[in-house]
């Protein structure tokens, strides 16, 4: 396993982390829950395999990932750095986070949380709550007394407001998301990186969607990996402004798999990044074609998210990621995040009004529900 310097905290952490939020589950009575005996012997081997970072939340698999997490620390709290983050959207009055902590630190069974994350922090009138509510106060008093060694934040905010986060100098490290299909964060990154913060990247095989084969990849590198993964995973921790990439795991087998790859101490070639980065250009270019993400169309009155619906066109048409965009498609509608199904347009027209590029939306997203609801 390779480590790295952890910003300027002193601390080396592994360059896989493990991801507590695709945890091994069943079902038990109508109920799905974590496989305790399966998960906690995950980590457990995560810890043989040289993985020392481990990463939850409050709200992951409903509250019980960080009570698996606490199991499976149990015996061996000195071998890990152990990160989780507390739900800012429910801190309502002052003591609120703090009272997380706690709880926190219950369900993990342990007595202090190494870096103890602001989760989600995503703009200045959320700060502006969350210093009215004495948050960053409450924080400073915990580190004092040992309960948090570290505050850091996780962020699906603008790069631009991650930077000015990153220039309060309270937080040691940051969590966003970068992989092949999602570069948003590589300034912030480069940024976080100069000034001395961790910098932990979620999500780099996209969410399990770059687990998937693609030969749009493969080809671009002769195909001598094992498989997309690999390349994915190699991909970020090539960006030498990249600490740790945070994979979330449900088996065995995909552990096993992705230290195998965070152990390669060969990073890839100028060559082979010179090649995937013509690549991801001239796919990107292609892309935009079909729309550029600007989301000036976001306020569709029926609910559809247009720009995440032609993602995963782009998905299917430039990455060759079929399988993942028409189960992904089949969900629309089926959760709070993804956004309401195609079939629920009423062709009002705001979307194509709102859109600088002109396109003809609607024409588009029959085109979509044509390629991916078939």
């Amino acid at each position: 396993m390779q480590y790295r310097e952890f910003g300027k905290t002193g601390i080396k952490i592994s360059a896989l982390g493990f991801g507590a939020m695709r945890l091994p589950s069943c079902d038990v009575d109508g109920n799905w829950v974590v496989d305790r005996e399966k998960a906690v012997a995950m980590i457990q081997r995560a810890s043989e395999l040289g993985v020392n970072y481990i990463d939850s939340a409050h709200v992951y698999h409903g509250g019980e990932s960080e009570v698996v997490v606490g199991l499976g620390i149990k015996g061996a709290r000195d071998k890990w750095v152990v990160s989780t983050k507390c739900p800012i959207w429910n801190v309502k009055e002052v003591g609120d986070a703090r009272k997380y902590l706690e709880e926190q630190l219950k369900r993990l069974d342990t007595d202090h949380i190494d870096f103890y994350h602001l989760h989600g922090l995503g703009g200045e009138e959320q700060v502006e709550n969350l210093t009215k509510l004495q948050v960053f106060a409450d924080m400073q008093k915990a580190k004092e007394e040992g309960l948090i060694k570290h505050l850091s934040f996780s962020s699906h905010g603008s790069p631009e407001f991650v930077m000015s986060q990153i220039d309060r100098g309270i937080f040691s490290s940051i969590l966003c998301q970068y992989n092949l299909l999602d570069r948003n964060y590589e300034k912030a990154f480069a940024h976080a990186h100069q000034n001395g913060v961790g910098t932990v990247a979620m999500g780099p095989v996209a969410g399990g969607r770059l687990a998937c084969p693609t030969d749009v990849f493969e080809n671009t590198l002769n195909s001598k990996f094992e498989g997309t993964y690999e390349i994915a995973l190699r991909f970020v921790l090539a960006n030498q402004d990249i600490t740790c990439a945070l994979s979330g795991m449900s088996t065995m087998e995909q552990l096993e798999a992705n230290v195998k790859v965070a152990s390669i101490e060969e990073p890839l070639s100028a060559l082979e990044l010179e090649k995937v980065n013509v690549m991801l250009q001239e796919s990107k270019s292609m892309a935009d074609l079909y729309c550029t993400g600007c989301n000036y169309c976001s306020a569709c009155p029926q609910g559809i998210k247009i720009s995440e619906v032609f993602k995963l066109m782009n998905y299917h048409q430039v990455f060759h990621l079929t399988e993942m965009a028409k189960r992904e498609y089949a969900n629309l509608g089926k959760n709070e995040w993804s956004g309401k199904a195609v079939s629920e347009c009423i062709e009002c027209g705001n979307c194509e009004t709102a859109c600088p590029q002109h396109l003809k939306v609607i024409e588009k997203l029959k085109e979509v529900d044509r390629e991916l609801g078939a």
